[in-house]
């Protein structure tokens, strides 16, 4: 069974930066995403794909029980999720976040990057999706508990 609900308690300090567009994620400076751009390359794209495509079939389980890398593109789900719940699973992982008997390929990256490399990651993600999905997750994040 999958947990729905979703605790979004953060103790990561640096997420209250204010002055971000749209939430916690630095998506409009142009340096931090380019950092993210850089990171995205090395720690994510041989699963998520170089252009944020994901897997195929991504929706599908494997024969392990675990679900094929979703794409980070406006065709995934991604912008479903307020940043802080984005920067928790790439914290933690999602099977962490989710728990039961969920099952993910996913790790927790918080041993490997730091917070603000983290954002940067998801800043260059957001960065490439249209206008229109930018402007629903800012909305989206807006209504979020802080």
């Amino acid at each position: 069974m999958r947990r729905a609900a979703l605790v979004l308690a953060l103790p990561l300090a640096s997420l209250a930066a204010p002055g971000l567009a749209g939430g916690l994620l630095p998506y409009t400076d142009p340096d931090r995403v380019a950092e993210g751009r850089t990171l995205y390359a090395e720690q994510c794209a041989a699963c998520h794909g170089a252009d944020l495509s994901g897997e195929a079939n991504w929706r599908e389980q494997n024969a392990d029980g675990t679900l094929p890398a979703p794409p980070h593109d406006e065709t995934g789900h991604t912008w479903h999720h307020p940043d802080a719940l984005l920067v928790r699973i790439v914290t933690e992982g999602t099977e962490a976040i989710v728990g039961g008997d969920y099952r993910s390929a996913m790790i927790g990256f918080g041993d490997i990057l730091s917070e603000d490399e983290i954002l940067n990651v998801l800043a260059y993600i957001k960065s490439t999706w249209p206008d229109e999905i930018i402007e629903t997750h800012d909305a989206m994040n807006a209504r979020a508990p802080g």
